[in-house]
């Protein structure tokens, strides 16, 4: 599965619809739709549209169907670059990977369209208190006691200590905003060298990060934290990994798109070229966001930083779509049922999962050979079947409608598609796209986007399969303290198996594919979790 662990408000235009050719939005399933490309890995303007200013108006004159409504009177003496920025806030073109965020609700919101299996999702629920009410007349019967308390017991044991780290590494993330300041007053200066972002910066960047990660990662081995904590922290360090890398390369590329628009300033209208004239309202297109209230730099603030840092999504945008106000009584509901799906899935695994594991440790430490090892092992991961698709749905329910839903109605983000119908999935690369789409987002726009016009479209899968599956191993690292490597070939051998059902005689084949996804996913996570626990 390719699933990781999460400005001032503004309103959203409906200006994203242009005649322009815009080299990435979004498709119906969150993938990116490519930009024109030059092949190595940057991204320039198309200079042989002679009607790259006009937009398609359906009604009106363009200022009106255009116009934010809040742009302030320019001043005569004013320079052609805050000239092309007034005209850029009617328009929307962008030259770096961009996600068009709409106002939507998810799959499971009430309000959604999506209803038709409300019924199957009431008794999803319905099936869950069974399960908890045979539970605990079972405890009571054999041991006297509602619930075993082994995992329960493990939330006990320094959540100040975890709490005081977390908000140590959030706040640590700060170090990128300084840095974009300056990049965005021309660079940083040391001596006589100015650090430029597209010269030695973004390196400087990379480094830092990788620093940052690996110390946040090396903390909870430092600490030798139990294994619920570290899980729990190292997704969190992961995610925000994945926002400030968003947040410094979209904010750096805009800073040279800023220095090169100030330096068309230098020349004067009767020099000027028709090129430079449309290079002007391109980069000026670039520099501001889709509904025209937010220009680059003046994004560049403590309040919109930190707002980006709690909006549910991995991609740093100047601006997106809110919602009118915040809804108490929601915030009451998926904070509740956080809290209620953490302790179910404690349940599941306390009941269902520990125990299995246990017995088959000891009887694997007993087998006298490889075939009673064999069966010992394929005993335990077929009575882990049904446990481990219980606790693939609630963390699923967890994360992406309710932890992702609470975090989108605090700050009001209106772009709730955090997920599509995954479960109609015939292969893994429609997965991919739709089971965690803030996750698919971000490795389309930051690695698949950027590798593809250099190395091509195989090597652009390879490379984002690769990185995936580098971050999912290091997640079973910290859960078992093992470097197995087991969860990373599975992750890799998916690149074949979609070659192959990408065949369109196998593809044609939806049904069947989507009963293969469902064996395959749910064998998958109870053979991997397995493997790495009992070998």
């Amino acid at each position: 599965m390719e699933n990781l662990m999460t400005m001032p408000p503004v309103a959203h235009a409906t200006v994203a619809e242009t005649s322009a050719t815009t080299t990435a939005v979004e498709g119906t399933n969150g993938e990116l739709r490519e930009r024109n490309g030059n092949g190595n890995g940057t991204f320039k303007p198309n200079l042989e549209e002679p009607q790259l200013l006009k937009p398609q108006v359906t009604g009106g004159s363009s200022d009106e169907a255009l116009s934010s409504g809040t742009a302030t009177p320019l001043p005569e003496d004013a320079p052609p670059s805050a000239v092309s920025i007034s005209v850029a806030r009617r328009v929307r073109r962008r030259l770096f990977p961009t996600i068009a965020y709409e106002s939507r609700v998810s799959h499971f919101d009430p309000a959604s369209q999506h209803h038709d299996f409300r019924g199957f999702f009431s008794l999803f629920w319905v099936g869950l208190v069974i399960m908890l009410i045979t539970t605990v007349l079972r405890n009571l019967k054999e041991n006297g006691s509602i619930m075993r308390t082994n995992i329960f017991s493990l939330f006990a044991h320094g959540p100040f200590e975890l709490g005081i780290a977390d908000l140590a590494m959030v706040a640590s993330t700060g170090f990128v905003l300084p840095l974009q300041q300056m990049y965005a007053k021309g660079g940083i200066k040391m001596g006589d060298k100015v650090i430029r972002w597209d010269k030695e910066g973004h390196w400087i960047q990379h480094a830092l990060q990788a620093v940052w990660l690996a110390i946040w990662v090396y903390l909870p081995f430092f600490f030798n934290w139990q294994w619920t904590r570290q899980v729990f922290f190292t997704l969190h360090a992961l995610t925000l990994l994945m926002k400030i890398h968003s947040y410094s390369f979209y904010s750096g590329h805009l800073s040279e798109c800023h220095q090169k628009l100030k330096s068309l300033d230098l020349l004067t209208p009767e020099k000027e070229t028709t090129e430079q004239s449309e290079l002007r309202e391109t980069l000026a297109f670039e520099l501001t966001s889709p509904d025209g209230r937010v220009t680059y730099p003046n994004n560049l603030t403590r309040e919109n930083f930190v707002d980006y840092m709690l909006c549910p999504t991995l991609c740093y945008e100047l601006s997106y779509p809110r919602v009118p106000t915040i809804r108490i009584e929601k915030l009451l509901e998926k904070s509740s049922a956080v809290f209620g799906c953490v302790f179910l899935l404690t349940v599941v695994s306390e009941e269902y999962i520990l125990p299995v594991m246990q017995d088959a440790h000891i009887q694997l430490a007993a087998s006298t050979g490889y075939y009673e090892s064999f069966l010992i092992l394929l005993e335990s991961i077929s009575l882990l079947l049904f446990p481990y698709m219980i606790t693939f749905l609630l963390v699923f329910l967890v994360i992406f409608e309710y932890v992702l839903g609470f975090f989108a109605e605090l700050t009001r983000f209106g772009d709730r598609h955090f997920y599509s119908d995954w479960w109609n999935c015939s292969d893994w690369l429609e997965f991919s796209r739709m089971w965690n789409v803030p996750v698919h987002r971000f490795l389309q726009r930051h690695v698949y986007s950027i590798s593809r016009p250099r190395h091509g479209r195989p090597v652009a899968y390879l490379v984002t399969f690769l990185i995936s599956a580098l971050a999912h191993e290091l997640v079973m690292f910290c859960l078992t303290k093992k470097l197995r490597g087991y969860g990373f070939v599975c992750q890799m051998l998916q690149l074949p198996i979609v070659a192959i059902q990408r065949i369109p005689l196998v593809k044609a084949q939806r049904r069947l594919n989507n009963v293969l996804f469902w064996v395959s996913m749910i064998w998958g996570l109870s053979m991997i979790s397995s493997l790495y626990v009992l070998l």
